[in-house]
């Protein structure tokens, strides 16, 4: 990690969003909740492979997390370079790990397995009960501890809604906050809004803000909320309209998980070559000159799951990553 936080400050990028949470593991040490990393930091093999068409596991073991001593050590190396860090503890979706380590966070309160695939879980937190906030609450406080960013990313994003419409708790919170169905949104999307505004209330109270990726404007974006815009620029755009700002990240330019040859091993996802890196301009057409200070830059993604070492990290990285800092420093 400080590696890569030193091939940041060489090419003056300034912030690293470390994603710490998955449905394929918990990655950072809460000490309230031991399970999170005796439990769901470890999963027993790993899918071959994308696994979306057939699933054939590894069989090999896979597990590590990161200690808060860890975590402060970065912290602080980080910022010696000019660098802050912005966690990501993904909520309510992406929560397997959690959910695999304290069963009653779910909403069918059954006992699985850290995943072992790629994808998108069904298995999202229980948002009906209490003790999933008294959960969420706990963890972030320690979170606020770890980390003095201004920001705390609670991602927001891919929360399949098929536990809630069947949860008996999920549903009982829907009527409790009269959330129905309209044409801008569902009672289920409304009820992932309840949950992004009532975590950004929590974190305001500590001073912190929230980034979530585009989903959260589905059912009504939070009042302070920052938007990641992901799946192209749509949803940036939309944030800006309202009023929000946003980083934007769209895949089609920022995703260095992507293969940058077209015959390069272990193909991930679509061709991502430099000069698509280098032709993105982040305060779009269509962006006012009194709207542009919405923009607060851009974001390179590098995610791992193809990524087993750090030779293939470092391909996957360069030249891309001369690209995204370029695009963000220069006019």
């Amino acid at each position: 990690v400080k590696k890569y936080l030193d091939i940041m400050a060489i090419h003056k990028m300034n912030t690293f969003h470390w994603h710490l949470t998955d449905d394929q593991g918990w990655r950072i040490e809460i000490k309230k909740y031991p399970r999170l990393t005796e439990f769901g930091s470890k999963r027993k093999g790993t899918v071959l492979g994308k696994g979306w068409y057939e699933i054939v596991y590894d069989g090999i073991p896979y597990e590590g997390h990161y200690t808060q001593d860890q975590i402060r050590e970065v912290v602080a190396y980080a910022a010696s370079k000019g660098i802050e860090v912005i966690p990501e503890i993904d909520l309510p979706g992406h929560m397997l790990a959690a959910i695999a380590s304290y069963p009653e966070l779910g909403c069918t309160g059954k006992q699985h397995e850290v995943w072992g695939r790629w994808g998108v879980s069904p298995e999202v937190l229980c948002v009906g009960k209490e003790e999933t906030f008294e959960f969420l609450e706990n963890v972030l406080l320690e979170i606020i501890d770890l980390f003095p960013s201004k920001y705390i990313h609670i991602g927001g994003d891919e929360c399949p809604k098929i536990r809630w419409e069947e949860c008996p708790a999920c549903q009982a919170k829907i009527r409790e906050l009269g959330l129905v169905d309209d044409e801008e949104a569902t009672a289920a999307e409304r009820l992932q809004s309840y949950v992004t505004n009532r975590v950004e209330a929590f974190l305001a109270q500590h001073g912190k803000s929230i980034i979530g990726w585009d989903e959260i404007l589905e059912g009504g974006l939070a009042p302070d909320a920052t938007v990641m815009s992901w799946r192209g620029t749509e949803g940036g755009m939309k944030a800006i309209a309202q009023g929000h700002d946003v980083i934007f990240t769209p895949t089609q330019y920022c995703y260095f998980d992507y293969k940058q040859d077209e015959d390069q091993f272990k193909p991930v996802g679509k061709f991502l070559p430099l000069e698509k890196v280098y032709s993105f301009e982040p305060v779009l057409e269509g962006i006012s000159e009194e709207e542009a200070h919405h923009v607060l830059g851009l974001q390179g993604n590098l995610w791992t799951e193809h990524v087993l070492h750090d030779w293939h990290a470092e391909m996957q990285l360069y030249p891309r990553v001369f690209a995204i800092s370029e695009v963000g420093w220069t006019p």
